[in-house]
């Protein structure tokens, strides 16, 4: 997968990170994703359609989330419920608005359906895409993020 459909997602998670959770983000090394399984306790999903097809992810650690929705909220979250996952969707619709406007900016015209929420240990996340599944860590004070773009091109 070529890194100009990588690269939108990857600034995209950092910015909204920082500005919406006051949180550092540290990128980690990209991976091709061989397996189903999810790299956190909750993860939001969008398919993407347009001129390329696919989807995007977002993984949090129970404890990373637990302190982006504190952060965001300004009060103590405890666990990972109803408020959180609404949290987790909204994080991933506005992290994949950010990515494919700066995609649309390079020429291509995406758009994202509305966002699926799933928690729990060990859940999986099917990709709709047909090409590899990209996986992009990051690191934080909190704990670790993942997020992971799947694309047919």
């Amino acid at each position: 997968m070529d890194a100009q459909y990588i690269n939108p997602f990857l600034n995209a998670t950092a910015k909204v990170l920082e500005t919406m959770a006051f949180l550092k983000v540290r990128p980690g090394k990209p991976y091709v994703k061989k397996n189903s399984s999810a790299a956190g306790d909750v993860s939001g999903i969008i398919g993407i359609t347009g001129d390329v097809e696919g989807s995007f992810s977002i993984s949090f650690s129970k404890e990373c989330i637990k302190k982006v929705v504190s952060n965001m909220l300004g009060e103590e979250v405890e666990d990972i419920d109803d408020e959180v996952k609404d949290a987790v969707g909204e994080l991933t619709n506005i992290i994949s608005g950010d990515a494919r406007r700066e995609l649309s900016e390079k020429g291509l015209s995406l758009n994202g359906s509305l966002p699926t929420v799933v928690a729990g240990p060990s859940h999986e996340i099917k990709h709709v895409g047909k090409g590899p599944t990209i996986a992009l860590p990051f690191e934080t004070d909190a704990g670790p993020v993942t997020v992971e773009v799947c694309f047919n091109h």
